[in-house]
């Protein structure tokens, strides 16, 4: 099998390249590049759970929020709109019309989100759909399957997510079935082929809890995997933030610095900020948007509830030093209004808005990192990030 075959069909190739750091710090800026474009790092995802990003438009998301890259969920994709429909358009990237690039979570979360309804076993978990109650598995061979329809650039192993708090015992057991499928996944990966013309990454995920001896030997066992990049999974579960920042420092101790690290489903901004000082490039998060629709809005000087009264009558931009369109064009009140009154539009301008600040922070991230004034800039910023207004 020839250098560029190999390529085409394991990922194995450099898809990153750390292109400044920060002295003080373990922050770097860097470059990923996948068949859908350049990616510059540290970079926010906005969650696409089933193919859209709920209320936006792809106009807006590529030109006023400027996404690079947004994630799909191979759980909720396969249940709707289901492999046929996905495999018959031409996988995602043409059924959603998105021709920028797309991670796919393997459906791990949501089967541990689903604990009263699914079992977990050594071939992999049986659960119920949430939509109909009908009876599914996930292995970690089929999770790869679907994810090869999807087409997804980057696609992750289907893991357990630890929940917490859970003893040291579980945490080991869990860690050992992860691990067992994790290998599976690895087999199945390298003797299929991408569906649809173009390299896929696959990316493992680190386990174990909050236990250092379990994520040490996790972060041994993905990086020992010779992926093109790896995650980090199992945190902003509920445990205090200062063990996802602990953990995260032991882990990416182990994990290869020349390769993305992708902390999953994190978090607040300051949690962003914080994982990028220990080394992280890629994060996802329901929050912006999710958030946004009940009413809150992360600006410039701190966090606001649209909701609250004294809103009713500031006719202030939403954010005066705001990164996009929406928030200098708004007025509190206006967007107090929309969403008191459950207006669509209400939700769909805070989390443009919300996106849209995301995205800017981690770019303003890049931009200090490069300019070797992270550690500066970020203590400057985040005492406000975190004041409620």
């Amino acid at each position: 099998m020839d250098e560029l075959h190999l390529c085409f069909r394991f990922g194995s190739d450099n898809m990153f390249e750390v292109l400044s750091r920060d002295k003080e710090t373990k922050a770097r800026a860097g470059l990923i590049k996948t068949a859908h474009g350049e990616i510059m790092t540290p970079v926010f995802m906005p969650v696409g759970t089933g193919g859209s990003v709920k209320g936006i438009l792809h106009r807006d998301l590529t030109e006023d929020i400027n996404a690079k890259i947004i994630l799909g969920n191979t759980y909720h994709l396969y249940l709707r709109p289901g492999t046929e429909v996905l495999k018959a358009s031409g996988g995602l990237h043409k059924f959603m019309s998105w021709d920028r690039s797309i991670l796919t979570d393997s459906g791990g979360y949501q089967v541990f989100s689903l604990s009263p309804n699914r079992k977990l076993t050594d071939e992999g978990a049986v659960f119920k759909s949430h939509i109909d109650g009908s009876k599914h598995i996930f292995t970690p061979e089929n999770t790869i399957d679907i994810q090869r329809i999807i087409g997804s650039d980057i696609m992750m192993v289907f893991d357990e997510c630890t929940p917490f708090p859970c003893d040291y015992r579980y945490a080991k057991k869990s860690l050992a079935l992860t691990h067992h499928w994790l290998d599976r996944a690895l087999k199945r990966y390298r003797e299929t082929d991408p569906l649809w013309g173009r390299v896929q990454y696959l990316f493992p995920i680190v386990q174990g809890g909050t236990f250092d001896d379990l994520r040490k030997i996790s972060a041994e066992k993905i990086a020992g995997a010779g992926m093109a990049g790896n995650a980090i999974g199992g945190l902003s579960v509920g445990e205090p933030a200062e063990e996802m920042y602990r953990i995260v420092e032991i882990v990416n101790t182990i994990l290869p610095d020349n390769k993305p690290r992708y902390l999953m489903g994190v978090g607040t901004p300051v949690n962003i900020l914080e994982a990028i000082e220990r080394g992280i490039d890629m994060f996802d998060c329901v929050m912006p948007t999710r958030n946004g629709r009940n009413g809150m809005l992360f600006t410039s000087e701190g966090v606001i509830n649209i909701r609250n009264r004294k809103w009713a009558d500031d006719f202030s931009p939403i954010d005066p030093d705001g990164p996009s369109e929406v928030s200098l064009k708004y007025s509190k009140a206006y967007l107090r209004h929309l969403i008191i009154s459950g207006e669509i539009l209400g939700a769909q301008i805070s989390s443009i808005h919300n996106l849209a600040f995301y995205l800017n922070l981690v770019d303003k991230a890049r931009e200090n990192i490069i300019e070797g004034n992270f550690r500066k800039w970020k203590v400057s910023i985040i005492k406000k990030l975190s004041e409620r207004l």
